[in-house]
């Protein structure tokens, strides 16, 4: 049996949504160690899925049609017993997509000893059409930049990636009521918007490049956390008319607001949302903030992770005893 467990991905914000120097959307983002994918798959006759809880069982069609064109792909059957354990909540801000169709390919190529490499399966998963975070997310970890794409359509090159600093937490803000602009709404959003201003894309390639990442290097939170918030700040209103606001739930832009107030540098929304976080120097400083914010906002569900400094980790296991 071959077990992979696999991070989630916050989407920081896009890069350079102009596009004028052949490159478009480029992106910043970082893996976390929660929430996370366990799958397992072992050898069967056929394809069966099962998912553990209720929560997880509307993954079983997407589990299957992944693991089909990943056959497709590897050039094997599509068959295997395939088990999700723990996942990643859909269309939230994590990448679920990316991170659940990534898993089950490694997977089944671990199954049958065939070689992987994410990228080498975007195009067969329709995986990194716009951002090549999730996909370094799955193989490195990590504070991930990517360069965007260019006319050719391959997965966008990662120009950086640093290591999260392992003291720092990020507090995650989950509003269970709502998701996030996705399939053809987010299509339809990218048609629609006007051009994003070139002079506003060169200044957050010049926070990424002056601000965000010296800053993770050098494990200074408050710097780094400002030239995030900025970033949210430039792309949260350029999308808003296709998310209802700069944040796309109403609760989890309340207790933003009342983070904004406590004086704490970095927060924002994840990519469409709704899921929102606050960036914070340490353990203690983040279940603090948790726990405030769980009494004024007994409607979002908060948890605290730790940036992932490595992929995906893909493992044999013995198969279980059958009954």
């Amino acid at each position: 049996m071959v077990r992979v467990h696999a991070p989630a991905r916050l989407h920081f914000g896009f890069l350079d949504l102009h596009g004028g120097l052949g490159r478009r959307f480029g992106s910043i983002g970082v893996a976390v160690d929660a929430p996370s994918i366990d799958l397992t798959v072992a050898a069967a006759p056929d394809l069966a899925v099962e998912a553990d809880g209720a929560a997880l069982a509307p993954e079983r069609e997407r589990i299957r049609r992944y693991a089909e064109a990943a056959a497709r792909q590897i050039g094997v059957p599509a068959a295997g017993a395939f088990r999700l354990r723990a996942g990643i909540p859909a269309h939230a801000g994590f990448g679920s997509g990316t991170q659940l169709a990534l898993s089950v390919a490694a997977g089944l190529a671990a199954l049958h000893g065939a070689p992987f490499a994410p990228a080498a399966f975007a195009d067969a998963l329709d995986r990194g059409n716009r951002s090549g975070v999730g996909l370094a997310a799955f193989v490195t970890g990590g504070l991930i930049v990517d360069g965007g794409r260019d006319a050719g359509g391959a997965p966008p090159p990662i120009v950086a990636r640093l290591p999260y600093p392992e003291a720092w937490r990020i507090l995650l803000l989950l509003d269970p009521a709502e998701t996030g602009v996705h399939g053809a709404q987010e299509r339809h959003a990218f048609q629609a918007l006007p051009r994003f201003p070139a002079g506003e894309a060169a200044e957050i390639c010049r926070i990424v490049l002056m601000q965000v990442l010296p800053a993770a290097v050098a494990g200074t939170i408050e710097p780094f956390g400002r030239g995030i918030t900025e970033i949210q700040r430039r792309i949260g209103d350029y999308f808003a008319p296709h998310q209802g606001g700069r944040f796309a739930s109403r609760a989890v832009a309340a207790a933003l607001a009342e983070i904004e107030a406590l004086g704490i540098a970095g927060f924002g929304q994840s990519s469409w949302g709704p899921t929102g976080f606050a960036l914070l120097g340490s353990a203690a400083e983040a279940e603090a903030l948790a726990a405030r914010l769980r009494r004024s906002h007994p409607g979002l569900t908060l948890l605290v992770a730790r940036g992932r400094n490595r992929g995906a980790a893909v493992t044999r296991e013995p198969a279980p005893a059958q009954a």
